[in-house]
This record gives structure tokens, C-alpha cells and sequence, in this order.
């Protein structure tokens, strides 16, 4: 029954840190996979979404499963339920990776479902709606899955000095591929028009419907497509050792049990704790900034499309020099005290949202949301990399709690969102209302401050059953500025 329940494969060396072929490959899934958070959650599919849910009911009320729901609330509820339930899922199949040795796989599996359910988009029109609401959860599913075991190779295939570049880096690749894949698709829907042309004629003489359900098709074989780069150039997976023990009750039951050592572990590392609180509250802002930003401005703003548009290229653009700008800064004054200053910036970016107005006030704020958006998410992911347990063999199960972290938050966040709108009927209170998460955030990352980064020292790593560590030689602690 033991031998039955392991997942043998065969078992590679140590990987080779800062080798330019695999950090390069590495970076290009952020090429390849943020194309679905710009061109499917941010600009081009909630403006179709709403021109379908309008075509359905000019009041805006569907039919969703026999329950009457507002179009745009059916998104934000759409976008929760996928958080929600990565986030629960996400920790069993991490965990799994790491007992299996199977990181590699995992990453394919969850890529291949959100790209082939991006492309599935290509058939959503206003007579399945129902079907293309589960569609869009399968293929954000799979985006923020795949992201799991994504980010998990950082500390495997990077020196710690390098996290803050090669994170940065990964963003960097990612706003630039997904801002060329966005002008693409912008060209065949709108360039015939800007050229002079009849409104409502795409490119090749296609409607305007069809080039945008066209996006969508292309944004699944961008991703799928750019994807093996880093399927070829990353590290094999290792697989588990045919003389690893495997207790009786089998790999499933391990993968749970697995789960428990990490929380364990997490006791035993105060700072770790304290950094996934911060991110906690500081990112369930910045994310449900994110997924709403559309959404006021049409709302709230009553900006055409083209201005929206407009707006998230700024926002792709500018964000490339905030995870540039801000890695540079964290050389300078440490990982917590660049994120502090980003977080402080975010409370300033909730009060003046409350007054902002269309024009250059609103771009203007865009601008900044941009610089501090990328700065938040390359240096999050890099700080907590360096947070983690040094040659840890457990790097995804650890990651599968940053996920769950930041999926948790997206869902309160999204769903605190659109009840204070709710209840209050303005959209601007719900925008100041965030600021209470920044300051949360902000009371936590100050709480790091002078502090060692990792409460467990490389010469003594954390271990689960699993394949061995790749390496235990020490190296001195990082410290917090």
C-alpha cells in the first residue's frame, strides 16, 4: 500500500542560483500569464461584461442560477468566489508538489486550465452567460493557482541578495508583455475607427464584438504559448526518492499532514507572522484597488471607454519603474522601510480617491497608483522570500500560504468593497474605507523594523518528509532596515 502511494521520479542535483538561463526563463511566465490580469480582470473584459449584462437587461439585473443579480455585482462576486476557493484548495496541491516533487507539473496543469478556460472566453455572448461565468472562475482559478508554484522558484533558483532584482524583474516582463498584447488587441478592436472608419467595425471588418471575444482567444494562446519557455528552462522536477518514507495512510493524508509541520514552523517564527499580517491588510487594498479601479471610473467617473483604457496602459507603464524604482530604493533603507513608504503612499491614494474627479486629477492619481502597485507586489514577494527558511525543501507549501494570505484578502477586501457602497451609496466612501487597511498594514510592517529577516537560521533549515535539501550551507542572516 506504502509503495503504491508514492509518486516516483527521478531526482535531480542541486540547482545551479543566479544561472542566467533559468532566472531568465523564470521571469518570462510573468510574461506570459499577466496578460490575463490586464487584458481579462482589468480593461478589456469588464467593459465587454458590462455591454453584455446591458444587452441582457438595460437595468442591469441578470439572471444568474434563478437569482436576479446586478451585472456588475455578479462580477466582483464572480472574481470572490475564484479567490475563495484557490485559497482553499491552493495549500492541499502545494503541499502535494512539494511531498511529490512535482512543483513543475502543478505549475503546467494550473497554467494549461487557465489558459485553455481564457480562450474558452472566446465564445461568451449574451445567451450563456451562466456558462461564461464559470468559464471566467475556471480560468482565474487557474491564473492564480499557477501563480503559486510560480513564485515558489524564487528562493530555489535565486541568491537572496538577487530576490528584490529578479522579482522586479518578473514584474517588469510582465507589465511589458501584457501593455503589447493590450495594444495588439486594442488595434483590431478600436484601430479601423481611430483611423476614420465606422463606429462598431473592427479590424478585417469584424464587429466590435467579435475582435473583442478575439482578445480574449489571444490572450489564452499568449499565455499558453510564452509559457514554455519557462516549461523548458526551469528546473526538472526532482521527484521523491524511492527510499523516502511514506507512512501508511498514503501521499493524500501526507499532503495535509505536511500542511500542519508548516503552521509549526509559522509558530516558531514571529517575524514571519508579523510580515504575512502586514501583507495581509496592506494587500487586501491594493488588490481590491485593482479589481474595482475599472469599475469607478465608469461608475463613479462616467469615463468612455477609450479614457478606462487609457488609464490601465498608464497604469501597466508606470508600474514597470515603481518595481524598478522601489528595488533600488530597498538596496538603500531595507525591504520593510521601502514598503512602509509604499504603504504610506496607498492611505494618501484613499483620501485623495474620495475627492478625485475626471481629468487630470484622476490621471494623475493613476499615476502614482501605478508606481506603488508595482512596487508593493515585486517587493512582497521578494521580502517574503527572504523571510522563509533558507534551503527549505518546503518553498511551495510556504508560498501556498502567502497565496492563501493574499486570495483571503482579495475576497474580504472585494466583498467589504461593494457593501460599504452599498449601504452608504457611494463608491468614494468605499475607496476611503480602505485606508484602514493600509494603516493595519503600515502598524504591522513597523513592528519588523531593526529585527533579523528570518527567525530560522540557514545552518538549521526547516524540513517535512519530502525530497532532501538541495544545500545546508550557512550563510549570515539578513536583517531588516
Amino acid at each position: 500500500m506504502a509503495a503504491s502511494a508514492t509518486l516516483p521520479g527521478p531526482v535531480a542535483g542541486p540547482v545551479e542560483k543566479d544561472n542566467k538561463r533559468i532566472t531568465t526563463g523564470w521571469t518570462f511566465y510573468d510574461w506570459a500569464n499577466s496578460v490575463y490580469p490586464l487584458v481579462i480582470t482589468s480593461s478589456i473584459f469588464p467593459i465587454y461584461w458590462g455591454s453584455i449584462t446591458k444587452a441582457i437587461n438595460p437595468t442591469d439585473e441578470v439572471d444568474f442560477l434563478g437569482f436576479q443579480v446586478p451585472g456588475s455585482s455578479l462580477l466582483t462576486y464572480a472574481i470572490s468566489f475564484s479567490f475563495l476557493l484557490i485559497a482553499l484548495v491552493s495549500p492541499f496541491l502545494t503541499s502535494l508538489a512539494d511531498y511529490s516533487g512535482r512543483k513543475k507539473l502543478f505549475l503546467q496543469i494550473f497554467c494549461y486550465l487557465g489558459a485553455l478556460s481564457c480562450a474558452g472566453l472566446y465564445f461568451f455572448t449574451k445567451d450563456n452567460l451562466t456558462l461564461s461565468t464559470f468559464i471566467f472562475i475556471a480560468a482565474t482559478v487557474g491564473f492564480s493557482g499557477s501563480i503559486v508554484f510560480y513564485n515558489s522558484y524564487l528562493p530555489e533558483i535565486s541568491s537572496e541578495e538577487k530576490f528584490d532584482s529578479l522579482s522586479a524583474r518578473g514584474f517588469s516582463m510582465g507589465y511589458i508583455g501584457s501593455v503589447l498584447l493590450l495594444v495588439i488587441c486594442l488595434g483590431i478592436i478600436m484601430g479601423p475607427h481611430l483611423a476614420g472608419g465606422p463606429e462598431g467595425v473592427a479590424l478585417f471588418g469584424m464587429s466590435t464584438g467579435q475582435a473583442t471575444r478575439l482578445s480574449f482567444l489571444l490572450t489564452g494562446v499568449w499565455w499558453i504559448g510564452f509559457a514554455q519557455i519557462p516549461f523548458f528552462t526551469l528546473p526538472p522536477d526532482t521527484g521523491r526518492p524511492a527510499d523516502a518514507p511514506v507512512s501508511e495512510d498514503g501521499w493524500l493524508l501526507n499532503g495535509f499532514r505536511e500542511l500542519g509541520k508548516v503552521w509549526e514552523q509559522l509558530k516558531q517564527q514571529p517575524n514571519l507572522k508579523r510580515f504575512l499580517l502586514a501583507y495581509f491588510t496592506y494587500n487586501m487594498g491594493v488588490q481590491t484597488v485593482m479589481y474595482v479601479a475599472t469599475i469607478f471610473g465608469d461608475k463613479v467617473l462616467h469615463l468612455d471607454s477609450t479614457s478606462l483604457i487609457t488609464t490601465i496602459l498608464l497604469l501597466q507603464v508606470v508600474g514597470i519603474l515603481g518595481a524598478w524604482l522601489f528595488a533600488k530604493i530597498s538596496e538603500r533603507i531595507g525591504n520593510t522601510r521601502a514598503l512602509s513608504w509604499a504603504v504610506f503612499i496607498w492611505m494618501l491614494i484613499c483620501i485623495a480617491g474620495y475627492y478625485v474627479q475626471a481629468g487630470w486629477s484622476f490621471y494623475a492619481l493613476a499615476g502614482v497608483i501605478g508606481l506603488t502597485m508595482g512596487a508593493v507586489q515585486s517587493l512582497s514577494r521578494s521580502t517574503y522570500s527572504k523571510i522563509i527558511p533558507e534551503n527549505t525543501v518546503n518553498a511551495a507549501a510556504y508560498f501556498s500560504f502567502f497565496d492563501v494570505v493574499e486570495k483571503l484578502g482579495i475576497v474580504i477586501g472585494t466583498l467589504s468593497f461593494g457593501l460599504i457602497g452599498q449601504i452608504t451609496g457611494s463608491m468614494r466612501n468605499s475607496i476611503l474605507s480602505l485606508i484602514v487597511f493600509f494603516i493595519f498594514g503600515l502598524g504591522f510592517l513597523l513592528t519588523l523594523r531593526g529585527k533579523k529577516l528570518r527567525d530560522v537560521p540557514a545552518t538549521n533549515p526547516a524540513t517535512f518528509p519530502g525530497p532532501p535539501a538541495a544545500s545546508s550551507a550557512a550563510s549570515t542572516p539578513s536583517t531588516l532596515k
